[in-house]
């Protein structure tokens, strides 16, 4: 490879990015992946986790005994349906504010380890996949 291939091949990306950004094809299809991105990250953070952990902490607690999970959960839920109103709004905010924070603690965990791929920049990617093949085949042919 010749000396300035580094720099020769971000002006090429670099470029390339930018021509591919003014089409509307993958305009839409950025606009669709950045949705579906999203959407996943936030079922899975406040959807999916905080329902599992709910279920899960108290089947481990009372070592996976569904019964005994049961039988000790009763007595709270009966003393929640003959709370007043306030009580029960209370209740309710607690495990509200508990929800969010689960969700929003995983949220922050899933947009760190599952960073978004832009779909322009998979289709810079295999550009200059063939760039850098062109490349190599003319210094080939150079040499």
């Amino acid at each position: 490879m010749n000396k300035g291939t580094p720099e020769q091949y971000w002006v090429e990306r670099k470029k390339y990015l930018e021509k591919i950004k003014r089409v509307p094809e993958l305009r839409k299809r950025f606009l669709k992946s950045v949705f579906v991105y999203l959407l996943r990250r936030f079922l899975w953070s406040f959807g999916f986790f905080p329902i599992f952990i709910s279920f899960w902490l108290p089947l481990v607690l009372n070592r996976f005994n569904p019964i005994a999970m049961v039988s000790s959960l009763l007595p709270s839920l009966e003393g929640f349906v003959s709370s007043n109103p306030q009580a029960q709004a209370n209740t309710i905010d607690t495990l509200f504010i508990a929800w969010f924070s689960i969700g929003f603690i995983f949220a922050i965990f899933d947009f760190v380890l599952t960073p978004y791929k832009s779909p322009y920049e998979y289709e810079a990617d295999v550009h200059m996949r063939a760039w850098e093949e062109l490349q190599n085949n003319n210094d080939k042919l150079q040499t």
